[in-house]
């Protein structure tokens, strides 16, 4: 199931999409849902099943290409995301002097940087080292804490594309990572949550970045140092996560940083991120403040 925010006739709200084509409106078809993915997450299993049975027939309808897809979870009170997470990206980090981290290492993502999957990015006044990264984007869909390695999936809602874009100067001047991650628009998203039950194995999944059409990163989410079990297990060991918290996995090789001659964005440049299964989000580096 693929489930969207979406923006028609002036409102926002959530709907189900069939064949990538067509949006039901869940506010017409389910009575008393609630309109935003974060309080749609956290009504339940209850929710998610009146959801499901959801059908093409059962309420308004729209033609994707109608309406403005915005991120799907358009509040989440966590982002969180994993640094130095795919061997190879690894490897090409080593080559530039960092060091090999000797355990999880976490950075927050301001949740004000999140935005839609074809908004655009901006390219900030105070830098000239914009940087892109290609994730896996988990989507939280139970309050836990102290989840096991075995059962860290039950809490997972579904799945998204991410590109953890990065301004890597002003990064690298702080040890947490945290600000040169999280400028505003810094966070597209989606282009929709898909849930679980349409990915066989999200340790299979191709990862694509394009600069330009130009291929940049390209790998397997089996790559991960890290699986997801392990981070969700290592997250929650420490605090709770909540529905709609966001957790990006993690990087393969290919970041401008770690070329030999880095090839950073810059005005005018479209960046398209595309995991298997998870569909593209594509977005146009512009001007910022």
């Amino acid at each position: 199931m693929k489930l969207v925010t979406f923006t028609a006739d002036g409102k926002t709200r959530i709907g189900k999409l069939f064949n990538e084509k067509t949006i039901v409106d869940l506010s017409t078809a389910v009575s008393n849902l609630p309109t935003d993915m974060r309080s749609f997450l956290e009504a339940g299993d209850s929710a998610m099943k009146l959801v499901r049975d959801v059908k093409e027939s059962s309420g308004t309808t729209y033609s994707i290409s109608d309406v403005t897809l915005e991120a799907p979870v358009q509040n989440p009170s966590k982002y969180l995301a994993i640094g130095m997470n795919y061997k190879d990206h690894v490897e090409e980090s080593l080559r530039k002097g960092i060091k090999m981290p000797e355990t999880q290492v976490w950075f927050n993502k301001q949740v004000s940087c999140v935005s839609a999957p074809f908004a655009n990015i901006d390219k900030p006044q105070v830098s000239d080292m914009l940087d892109y990264e290609v994730e896996l984007c988990i989507v939280i869909g139970k309050k836990c804490k102290n989840v096991s390695e075995k059962d860290a999936l039950s809490v997972v809602a579904g799945y998204m594309v991410a590109n953890d874009v990065s301004v890597r100067d002003v990064q690298w001047k702080s040890p947490t990572w945290t600000l040169g991650k999280s400028f505003d628009t810094h966070g597209p998203i989606g282009p929709w949550l898909v849930t679980p039950d349409e990915i066989a194995d999200p340790y299979k999944l191709r990862m694509q970045l394009f600069v330009n059409g130009e291929k940049r990163q390209d790998n397997l989410t089996g790559l991960m140092v890290y699986n997801i079990h392990q981070q969700i297990a290592h997250l929650t060991s420490i605090l709770t996560l909540y529905p709609g918290d966001l957790i990006s996995t993690g990087t393969p090789m290919g970041v401008a940083a770690g070329m030999e001659t880095p090839k950073y964005l810059k005005v005018g440049d479209v960046v398209k991120a595309e995991i298997e299964g998870l569909g593209y989000i594509e977005n146009k580096v512009v001007s910022g403040s």
